[in-house]
């Protein structure tokens, strides 16, 4: 059985159409369950799993808290309360294609070396997203806030992999936490996300953690799925956006304890497949 994470947060419109998504384009003999972690709950997300949903109820879990639990511990709450085999977290803000979870669950079942599997991620105008990375260094951090610097692209251009062809299935060092699946025989040995990470870098521990344990970390181009994506983090004003956005205070601390757990010269890239 596949176990499908979906960490919600004060969105229920697009919480809605990602259900719809699923309910609609997830074969009947497909055994699912979905559990919706709703972080700071709202009457409205509520209504939204309980009533409109009523006619797959037996399939959908309803987890609300009353504070904002962050993105980490929402997963990890999901997890400890799954029943699949199979275990994907995915954002509110993405929309299956049919047979696409079928696909890589299939897949990953085939290849039980690999840890983490991500989809290609599509605007709605099927252009493709940018959803897998060499790891981070403090310097990308930086960069990735004032790329118009002319030294800074020899750097991001590296972190966004372009020396890469990404039409077939690829070993990267991590992928975007926007869906990301996985098998719970792996989280035994690997463990869940560590919960110092509120919002941010998580699944980049993620990621090296299932590395240093053995497991490939792949793209997969071959499942695709519709991802409303919008960088909270990013503004208009590059470096100081720290001052007034708290998303990007929240990828700072992040990224410190990131580093911080990891050693500056550990998270240069160059020693894991696909770096």
């Amino acid at each position: 059985m596949l176990s499908i994470i979906i960490v919600n947060y004060k969105n229920p419109p697009l919480l809605r159409l990602c259900l719809t998504s699923l309910v609609r384009n997830l074969s009947k003999d497909f055994p699912y369950e979905i559990i919706v972690i709703d972080s700071q709950s709202t009457v409205e997300t509520r209504y939204v799993v309980r009533e409109e949903f009523q006619n797959v109820s037996n399939k959908i879990k309803l987890i609300p808290f009353e504070k904002n639990i962050g993105y980490t511990r929402g997963v990890n709450e999901g997890i400890g309360v799954s029943s699949g085999k199979y275990i994907i977290n995915i954002n509110p803000d993405i929309v299956i294609q049919k047979h696409a979870l079928e696909q890589m669950t299939a897949f990953i079942a085939a290849h039980p070396k690999i840890g983490l599997l991500g989809p290609r991620l599509l605007n709605f105008n099927d252009t493709t997203q940018q959803s897998c990375f060499r790891f981070y260094t403090p310097l990308t951090i930086l960069y990735r806030r004032i790329n118009h610097l002319p030294f800074a692209s020899k750097i991001l251009n590296k972190f966004l992999l372009k020396d890469k062809n990404f039409k077939d299935p690829l070993p990267v060092d991590w992928i975007m936490g926007s869906a990301l699946l996985t098998t719970k025989e792996a989280i035994n040995k690997v463990g869940t996300m560590d919960e110092q990470f509120f919002l941010y870098m998580s699944e980049v521990d993620w990621a090296r953690r299932f590395w240093e344990n053995g497991y490939t970390v792949l793209y997969y181009p071959c499942a695709s799925f519709y991802h409303y994506h919008k960088r909270e983090s990013k503004g208009r004003f590059g470096i100081f956006d720290i001052v007034i956005k708290r998303e990007t205070r929240l990828h700072f601390t992040d990224a410190f304890r990131y580093f911080r757990k990891h050693g500056i010269k550990s998270t240069l890239s160059g020693n894991k497949p696909g770096s």
